[in-house]
């Protein structure tokens, strides 16, 4: 199942719910939220500095995972950034693969 990073930084507005709600209620709504679309939460962390949370989510596909930023960027409570993670296995099979390229003016 492919893997994406999700790596949001929280408003003044979801600062005030996180602090409502607790941290380990955010990570309790994502670990739903991916088991409803039938995949799972792998690792959720928040972190000091200009991004305040990093999770790593299984999802089924991309319209999935681009569904959940849709909607949780719509609160108006975050913004996030959407990673598309690749095992090395996933990296070799693409080095294999022959592309016909130039570079601009080359």
């Amino acid at each position: 199942m492919p893997k994406y990073l999700y790596t949001v930084s929280y408003t003044s507005d979801g600062v005030r719910g996180l602090l409502k709600e607790g941290g380990s209620s955010r990570r309790s709504l994502i670990e739903h939220l991916a088991k409803d679309l039938g995949g799972k939460l792998e690792s959720f962390y928040y972190a000091f500095g200009n991004d305040d949370v990093f999770a790593i989510v299984d999802l089924p596909d991309d319209e999935t995972a681009a569904a959940i930023a849709l909607t949780i960027g719509a609160s108006g409570a975050i913004e996030a950034k959407t990673t598309v993670l690749l095992t090395p296995e996933q990296v070799d099979a693409a080095t294999e693969k022959s592309i016909a390229y130039r570079p601009p003016g080359g």
